[in-house]
């Protein structure tokens, strides 16, 4: 394989002198590290479970016998922290001794009584709400714990350390500036004394890198960055003379898993930069898209495994790793596996990064002005979602995964937010099956040209899924000896884009729905056991802890930007003694693409970001007599565009907050337009 046959090494940017000073001196916290080297008990102390990312509990209180019982324990909200339409509520809540931290998508986070959901104390970020360089709505997934502090990845590119008891800030370490195009949206991993974060801005022309601090004092040990500079080792998958991996992406959306043992640190990159066009960049263009390992004392490189050599899909890696053991063969094995957009499950050895199940470099479709690949990895295997795109009305053409395109749109299957995005991917030892969640989703994608600008959006293309198409999900357990799926269900909306689920030694996987409901599965067959209504998106990922010797499930649920789940401020906690029953179903969301909402007559004015909801046109439909002039006015906070559905034929151009521009219709027809930027905003313009 390609892959085994390049001796490339990551670059390793490191503070080689200050690390082994304060190194020798730096404070660990033996119970959270012991805690999190073994299995999960009554508490949840980081946001994988464990090291393992495993999110596997041993309590077994609730089971297959009884969960059917189950009901609101309490449900607390959250005084209206990141409870409107920009935000998305994808925490996992942590919970030690009794008092449970979550953190919302404006960075705020709250300690709460985790037996009565009583608010203890609060921490308001403050984060400027002009922040322009959010990828894909506002949001924060979860918190790490350690040292007595509580680490918190901010929009604003800062990683804060609060005082568990007070919520009281004790450091701030700027890891970048959002101004360049950096924020981080991930949780952070401690271990150790160490704090490790990724950083976000793959869409914006960034350096991808995962930084070490000092839990105690947010000193920087280490930076490890994901992408080569010129006359670097890996830079020979870059053109020669340029410094295009410079701003190449390959940024670190997830959570990072860690063994001990072996003393080493893993994590997934996302996407290349610019996103669509890979002509000026040729060659595989490491580290985007790739499973790495490095030395979690030093950050220095160990291995790799590409899972998609010169993305031009946007199929980036995000949804964080799994560590798990197995037998193969009949001997044992330390295995690695990651669900990715592409719909496969990547399974490897941790200590070396080979494949555990093969893997093997096929040929796919050539587009010489693209500069693609000759091969890409294929897992052997079952992918969860479907990998082909039917041809629609008004388009040329519809290929399946790894079909290329240049400037004449191209329906693909997975598109570049289908398959396992963001969510997390719990595995189970007793059934050995990891749970993978899914989006299934046509998009055209499309190339053009783009500038680097530095804090700029930089994409160099998009991919939008065509009107009226349809939208929805899977929900599949795979088997972790196999790669086949042992079971599947298809679910009516898109769940591969934040929620993913937990799984308990009880026999259940937990997991929710963008329609607000709250399921229990059995974790060996799929059989569906219990399903309650939160009222709001139930789009977090789920734990599990116990107080008082009762165990209790927890769940955030204030919705999920991307998909247009219900937006709230609400932490339900369930229990076989709770009282609570089920709240009114709020409105679901969209199962085919396309502008919803009344059609307005005579409208002209669209407002971008209108009635607080971030990502949307308002009116999004409105119905104007031919020579009507509509002006379209940014009143979000981020950049925003109306660009029609056929390119070229108008568009406003990006406008920043403030920003306006007026389009004059001169000819009936049905106007379909989305925002460049966030190409999942629609409007229409119908001409008379």
């Amino acid at each position: 394989m390609r892959r085994l046959g390049q001796q490339v090494v990551a670059v390793v940017t490191m503070f080689s002198f200050l690390f082994l000073m304060v190194h020798t001196t730096r404070a660990a916290d033996p119970e959270i590290d012991r805690m999190i080297r073994g299995p999960v008990g009554k508490d949840w102390v980081t946001n994988g479970g464990n090291l393992t990312n495993q999110r596997y509990s041993t309590l077994k209180q609730i089971d297959t016998t009884n969960v059917g019982q189950l009901k609101g324990a309490w449900m607390t909200r959250l005084k209206g922290s990141g409870a409107a339409g920009k935000y998305s509520f994808e925490a996992s809540p942590l919970v030690k001794d009794g008092i449970m931290y979550i953190v919302t998508g404006n960075d705020d986070v709250f300690a709460l009584n985790a037996k009565t959901g009583a608010i203890i104390w609060e921490y308001w970020s403050g984060i400027d709400q002009r922040i322009s360089t959010v990828c894909c709505g506002w949001v924060n997934r979860g918190l790490a714990m350690g040292e007595g502090l509580l680490y918190s990845g901010q929009l604003d590119a800062n990683l804060v350390a609060l005082d568990m008891k007070t919520g009281e800030v004790k450091w701030k370490t700027a890891l970048e500036k959002w101004e360049n195009g950096h924020t981080i949206t991930s949780a952070p991993l401690y271990y150790d004394g160490i704090v490790y974060s990724g950083i976000a801005g793959g869409e914006f022309g960034v350096r991808g890198r995962l930084t070490a601090l000092d839990a105690k004092t947010g000193a920087i040990l280490w930076r490890s960055y994901t992408l080569p500079a010129p006359g670097e080792r890996g830079s020979e998958t870059w053109p020669p003379g340029t410094d295009h991996s410079m701003r190449g992406g390959a940024t670190i959306w997830n959570t990072p898993a860690l063994d001990p043992d072996l003393g080493l640190v893993y994590f997934v990159t996302g996407n290349c930069g610019p996103d669509y066009d890979g002509s000026m960049r040729e060659g595989d263009n490491l580290y985007c898209a790739s499973m790495m390992a490095l030395k979690a004392k030093t950050g220095e490189y160990v291995w790799h495994f590409q899972q998609v050599h010169h993305d031009i899909w946007d199929y980036d890696a995000a949804s964080p790793v799994v560590l798990f053991d197995t037998v193969i063969d009949g001997k044992p094995r330390k295995g690695i596996a990651e669900a990715g957009r592409t719909g496969w499950v990547y399974i490897l050895d941790r200590t070396d990064g080979k494949p555990l199940i093969g893997i093997d470099e096929k040929p796919v479709p050539q587009d010489p002005r693209q500069k693609t690949a000759k091969t890409q990895p294929i897992p052997r295997g079952d992918a969860v979602v479907p990998q082909c795109a039917e041809l629609l009305p008004g388009y040329e053409k519809a290929g399946c995964i790894f079909e290329t395109f240049w400037e004449t749109p191209v329906l693909m299957q997975p598109s570049g937010i289908g398959g396992t995005n963001w969510s997390p991917v719990p595995y189970s030892p007793d059934t050995g099956y990891f749970y993978v969640p899914g989006t299934v989703r046509t998009s055209a994608f499309t190339r053009f040209s783009d500038k680097y600008l530095l804090g700029q959006r930089y994409t160099g293309g998009s991919q939008a899924a065509p009107i009226g198409s349809p939208m929805s999900g899977t929900f599949t357990a795979i088997d972790s000896k196999t790669n086949t799926i042992a079971w599947q269900h298809k679910t009516p909306y898109r769940i591969g884009g934040g929620g993913g689920s937990s799984v308990t030694a009880g026999g259940l996987v937990f997991r929710g729905e963008p329609d607000g409901n709250f399921l229990a599965l059995d974790a060996n067959s799929g059989k569906e056991l219990w399903r309650f209504q939160t009222g709001f998106g139930a789009d977090a990922p789920p734990v599990f802890y116990e107080v008082d010797g009762e165990q209790y499930v927890a769940i955030a649920t204030g919705g999920n930007q991307l998909q247009g789940s219900a937006y709230g401020d609400a932490v339900w906690a369930f229990s076989l003694k709770g009282q609570l029953g089920p709240l009114w179903p709020p409105p679901p969301p969209q199962t085919a693409a396309g502008p919803t909402g009344p059609i307005v007559g005579g409208a002209d004015t669209v407002r971008m970001g209108a009635n607080n909801v971030e990502y949307s046109f308002g009116p999004s439909r409105i119905r104007i007599k031919a020579g009507a002039t509509v002006t379209f006015t940014n009143v979000g906070d981020l950049p925003h565009s109306a660009t029609s559905m056929e390119r070229g034929k108008w568009d406003t151009g990006v406008l920043v907050k403030g920003g306006s521009k007026a389009i004059t219709f001169a000819q009936p027809g049905n106007y379909f337009y989305i925002c460049l930027p966030h190409p999942w905003q629609y409007g229409q313009v119908i001409v008379e």
